[in-house]
């Protein structure tokens, strides 16, 4: 069961050489990797965002969100160079999010970039997002092809589906509403006030977006579906991608719009 939002994380000492966001042109970008039961993973993906890094001679904020793990997460993030900050019990993704969006403002960061912490994300990928020449004030999209990677039919099938919902509710098209590889501004994303705890977070911050006409950039990435056998997911194909469309329903009808 979800919780409320008030209760204040632990948060562990950072590793020294993780605490100085890394700058492209004059934008300071922090990542922050979400997490669950990832104990197997999440080091991986850690140490492959610090060697992405350290090949251009760069340094960084690798924020692990731990989104109330009852497995090895928090040790094996930290280990691996992490800075941790821990919920004591499952929240959801989204909330997650904005415990990992206030702790890398409060580190400095003025833009967040968000991986997966299951290795769907190639480290590389996301240091291209972070150096991206976008304005830092723009919400940049990740958008994958899905067929190309290998996703399971029904992650394609769920995707096309979130894609085009979207696209219907905001007058304009969008490729991929699902992919959580994305780049955000801080505080603005913050401020939009988003409210979702799961996973619809992501689809209405895209909506809030829109509705104050910000600039919405989309960039093709590259992602990695592990095998069947390997693979480890929490996103659930039917009922997360109904919990989106009514997380849009309600944001159409509350989400305030720019004035003219």
């Amino acid at each position: 069961m979800l919780r409320r939002e008030r209760a204040r994380p632990s948060v562990q000492q950072p590793i020294r050489n993780a605490r100085i966001a890394i700058r492209y042109a004059r934008v300071k970008v922090g990542f922050v990797v979400p997490a669950y039961q990832a104990e197997k993973s999440v080091a991986g993906v850690v140490r492959g965002l610090f060697d992405a890094l350290a090949a251009e001679s760069s340094t960084a904020l690798v924020l692990v969100v731990d989104d109330g793990s009852t497995d090895g997460t928090s040790e094996a993030a930290q280990a691996a160079g992490a800075r941790v900050v821990r919920h004591a019990q499952n929240r959801g993704k989204g909330v997650a999010l904005r415990t990992g969006f206030r702790a890398l403002l409060e580190a400095g960061a003025d833009a967040a970039v968000c991986v997966d912490a299951d290795g769907q994300h190639p480290p590389e990928e996301a240091v291209r997002l972070a150096r991206d020449p976008t304005p830092r004030s723009a919400l940049l999209l990740g958008v994958r092809d899905l067929v190309r990677d290998g996703a399971p039919k029904a992650n394609v099938f769920s995707n096309r589906f979130s894609n085009r919902f979207l696209s219907f509710a905001l007058g304009r098209t969008l490729s991929d509403t699902q992919c959580g590889l994305r780049r955000y501004p801080l505080p603005e994303i913050l401020d939009l006030g988003g409210r979702a705890e799961g996973y619809g977070y992501e689809a209405e911050l895209i909506l809030r977006a829109a509705r104050l006409a910000w600039e919405i950039v989309e960039r093709p990435v590259r992602v990695i579906y592990p095998p069947e056998s390997e693979r480890v997911t929490h996103f659930h194909s039917v009922r997360d991608p109904a919990r989106i469309v009514y997380r849009v329903l309600f944001t159409l009808a509350t989400a305030p719009r720019k004035k003219r």
